[in-house]
This record gives C-alpha cells, sequence and structure tokens, in this order.
C-alpha cells in the first residue's frame, strides 16, 4: 500500500477532475507484478493502468488501491469494478471507501458477492491525505485552497519597496516547486503580476512539463495565457481544478482568508528580521481575539536549510 500510496501523490496535481489513485498488483508469490497511476486528465484510472500490463496473471493476485474502485458507467472509459471482476483477483485491499455517490460502497459489494475477498482500511489516513483536494471539491465543491507565504520572523512578505526576492533560501524555493507540481491551478494577483511578472512554472530537473495551469485574481482585463478570477468566490466554478495553490501578495491572501476560502497554509519563515515593511495580512473580519483561536491547526513541521516549514490545516465540522 505504501507503494501505491506513492504513485498516487505522484498523479497529484496531474488527475484532475478526478482523483488521483494508485494501485499495485502482487503475485500469489509475493512479487510486484504491476503498477499504475491515474493518468494526465482523469482516464484511464489507477487499475485499467494496471491491469493492462499484467493481462491473465491478475487472476489469483491481491490488488492494492488507494481509493475503492469505481462502478459507475463512463463514456470515457469502464468502471474499474467491472475490470477487476474479469480479471479475477483473490484479493483486494482499499485504503479509502469512494465517498462520492454514484459509487458509495457499490464497487466493495460488487467485489465481494463475486467472491473477490476484500480488506477496507489499509493506509486510510495516507490516502485522505492524498486525496485532500479531489475529497475537497466533493465536499465543498471546489478545490483545495493552500496558501503558500514566505516570511520573516517578524511576518513580514516584503520591505516597504515591495522587495521580496530572495526571503527563504534556496531549499525553501525549491520545496515550493515541488507542491507547485502537485497542484492543478496556481494564482496570483495583479499586483504581484505586475510587479514581479512571475512565471509560476516548475524548474526542477525532470518536472518541468508538470507546471499548472496560471490564474490572476483581477477584476481588470484578462492576460494571455492566463485564466481569471474575478473574486475568490470564482474556485466554485473551478470543476475541473482538486488543488489550487495562492502565492500572490498581502491583498490576495487576505481576500480568501476574509471568504474562508483557504484551507491549507504553508508558511515557509526565514531567520530574518525585515522591521518596516509590507504584512502578510489585512484585515480578515477579524474582531475579537477570542474569534481567532481554535481556527487552525498545525499539523506538520519541517527544517529546509537554513529555514522553516509550518503547516496549518483549517479545523473545520463535519
Amino acid at each position: 500500500m505504501e507503494e501505491a500510496l506513492r504513485l498516487a501523490e505522484e498523479a497529484r496535481g496531474r488527475s484532475a477532475p478526478n482523483p488521483n489513485v494508485g494501485c499495485v498488483i502482487v503475485s500469489a508469490a509475493g512479487r510486484i507484478i504491476a503498477r499504475g497511476a491515474t493518468a494526465t486528465g482523469g482516464r484511464p484510472h489507477a487499475e485499467a493502468v494496471a491491469l493492462q500490463h499484467v493481462g491473465r496473471r491478475a487472476a489469483g493476485a491481491t490488488v492494492y488501491v488507494t481509493l475503492e474502485p469505481c462502478t459507475h458507467d463512463s463514456p470515457r472509459g469502464p468502471a474499474c469494478t467491472d475490470l477487476l471482476l474479469a480479471a479475477k483477483p483473490e484479493r483486494l485491499v482499499i485504503a479509502l471507501k469512494d465517498p462520492d455517490e454514484r459509487t458509495a460502497g457499490g464497487g466493495i459489494r460488487r467485489l465481494r458477492r463475486a467472491g473477490i475477498e476484500v480488506t477496507l482500511g489499509v493506509g486510510r489516513e495516507g490516502a485522505k491525505r492524498s486525496l485532500a483536494g479531489w475529497l475537497t471539491r466533493l465536499k465543498l465543491g471546489r478545490p483545495r485552497v493552500t496558501l503558500k507565504l514566505a516570511l520573516s520572523i517578524d511576518g513580514k512578505i516584503a520591505l516597504p519597496s515591495g522587495e521580496s526576492k530572495w526571503i527563504t533560501g534556496e531549499d525553501a524555493r525549491r520545496h515550493v516547486h515541488q507542491q507547485r507540481a502537485r497542484s492543478d491551478m496556481i494564482l496570483v494577483g495583479r499586483g504581484t503580476y505586475l510587479a514581479d511578472q512571475p512565471r509560476l512554472d516548475v524548474r526542477l530537473p525532470g518536472l518541468e512539463e508538470r507546471s499548472p495551469r496560471r490564474a490572476l485574481l483581477t477584476r481588470g482585463e484578462a492576460v494571455d495565457g492566463w485564466e481569471t478570477l474575478r473574486n475568490p468566490k470564482d474556485v466554485y466554478r473551478l470543476h475541473d481544478v482538486n488543488d489550487l495553490l495562492v502565492e500572490g501578495g498581502s491583498s490576495t491572501a487576505t481576500a480568501f482568508l476574509a471568504e474562508d476560502l483557504v484551507d491549507r497554509i504553508l508558511i515557509y519563515r526565514a531567520p530574518i528580521i525585515i522591521g518596516e515593511g509590507k504584512s502578510s495580512f489585512g484585515y480578515v473580519g477579524l474582531d475579537a481575539i477570542a474569534d481567532a483561536h481554535d481556527k487552525w491547526r498545525l499539523v506538520d513541521e519541517e527544517r529546509l536549510g537554513v529555514d522553516r516549514l509550518e503547516v496549518y490545516e483549517r479545523v473545520r465540522e463535519g
């Protein structure tokens, strides 16, 4: 299952509008005979990719998959449950039950009725983390929104002049490019676009082709090669985006926070003090300190060279 989760993570940022899923097929002798991940654009699914490599050798094997195989018909390809029923593995190990109402346990029931042993829940938490973008879109009707900020010790994002290159070091910037490669879209505000002319691409060797779509938060004119969001609530029309990475500027960060549309914050904190400079956020609708508590949870910390990464997740009910 760890290998299946690794494959699923590699597909993140490329599988939308479908979930990023990983699949591994293990022979009766305990040897991995096939691997698969959701293809770019969402088809073929991970199970289909893996099964096409093994043919009849799937009979009697064990299939590890990070999400319950789909059971609904689609004009883009057969249901994975049907493919597995035809392949006749002896056992399926599934990390996470599919919350999509079109499947929602139906695949598991059909497989068990056919005499295939199904084990559910192995690697569940890892699958939930990997599929967080797709799960958010399924639940909230919009992508998971991650806000990225590079800050000084005193919480500044730039000098009074607007200069911000480079607050953090190379290790932190490399990590940002890894996050870009796992996102479907990156967004900045028009101010950041005009000041920095950012490329917003992935500049890591071997991952250049994984540069995501670019979007601009602006009420001004559209920019060639960029998609436009007129306001943060336009994220609800991004039906083909699972993970949105917001990189640009205090005004843009504030606008998304004020609308409570940020699900995760990545703070890259550098060991420098700027003093007078540009703050990370403006007014986000908070009028009492008591209302600020219990909104965010620190879920991870990591040293990146001289810098430190802090990862916070929005605490939501349900």
